[in-house]
This record gives C-alpha cells, structure tokens and sequence, in this order.
C-alpha cells in the first residue's frame, strides 16, 4: 500500500536535512518508536508500538538507510519488523525528500506499506488515517525539537507529544474518514451561486 503525505518546518532546508542526518533524533520524533542498537554506519535496530483502535501491535525490527542524496535532500529507509505476539509482520519503504517552501521547508513522505497479519485486517483508508495522525506527531515533534537546537537547548528535555492512545488515534482516524466521505457525497452537489 502506497501513502503519500506531507508537512512544512518552520525551518531551512539546510537545517532541517542537517537535522535528517542525526537517525536517533529522528526516530524520537515518531511517537511509539524507540532505537535500541546501531548495528551499522546507517543501520539500526529498535521497537514500535502503534495502536490501531482496539488492537496494539508492538514490533521489533531493524531499518536501514539505504539511500542519502545531499543534492536532493532525499533519503530512503528500508524498515522491517515482526510482531512480538507472532501477529504479524511489517515492511516499510520510505522516501523522504525536502524542498523550500514559503514558511521554512516542506518535506513530502511517500511510503510503500506491506502489512500482514492483525493490522492488514483494517482497510487502506484506515492505515492511511492513522499514518496521517502519526506523521502530523512526528511533524509537530521534529519542529519542536530543531527550534530547541536553534535555541541551544538540548531537544531531548523538549516535551514531545505523548503517543496517542489506540481509541485517540482510532477517533482522529475516523474523523479523517468522515470528512472524506463528506467531501466526495456531499460538496459535488453543492448548489452553484450565480
């Protein structure tokens, strides 16, 4: 499954791919990850716990950056895991790359998805919900961290934004939904003013 999604920093270009190239200060951003062990250059082993509605997967897994491109300021993870609980596994291609924008610097996210097991049971627009809700954490996280190093305060005493409990993510997710539908059944017929 393909997602594609995006956010702005108020921040530089320069800064913020500065930023992408400290692995563990990213991963503190994504609420539910935690890093365990570098195992490479650019390869490391760590934990996720997401909650979708009433399920918590937790898995142990590995990523590796496959790709940096400082021209582009593009990089590529490729990131594995299996449930802790035998429930299922995950594999994850992302592409990351930043751009300047008018407030500081949009970085656009296009990840290919494979799930199996328990979280394969919801839908796309379910995971694509979810997705969104934990790259719209992981956004405000990342900004709150590089303004605390712009400001020479050490980012790991700045309080992130707690990880999301199963039934928040799951009503922020089907807010999401709602507002799709809305939008697709309810705005093509929206009388035209003359």
């Amino acid at each position: 499954m393909r997602i594609t999604n995006g956010f702005v920093v108020d921040q530089s270009v320069d800064r913020v791919w500065e930023f992408f190239g400290d692995i563990p200060q990213v991963a503190a951003c994504l609420p539910g990850a935690e890093l365990t062990n570098q195992v490479g250059p650019d390869a490391f082993t760590g934990t996720v716990q997401i909650r979708m509605g009433p399920v918590k997967l937790e898995f142990d897994g590995e990523a590796q950056v496959t790709d940096r491109d400082d021209d582009d300021k593009t990089i590529v993870v490729d990131a594995s895991g299996a449930d802790k609980k035998g429930r299922g596994q995950a594999a994850l291609l992302l592409n990351a790359g930043l751009t300047p924008a008018a407030s500081g610097t949009k970085v656009d996210v296009a990840l290919d998805l494979q799930l199996s097991g328990a979280a394969a049971q919801y839908g796309r627009g379910m995971v694509s919900d979810v997705t969104a809700v934990l790259l719209g954490d992981f956004a405000t996280n990342m900004s709150n961290r590089l303004d605390a190093i712009s400001r020479g305060l050490d980012p790991d005493q700045v309080q992130a934004v707690k990880p999301a409990s199963g039934f928040v993510i799951a009503l922020r997710a089907a807010r999401m939904a709602l507002a799709r539908v809305f939008r697709r059944f309810f705005l093509p017929y929206r009388p035209q003013l003359s």
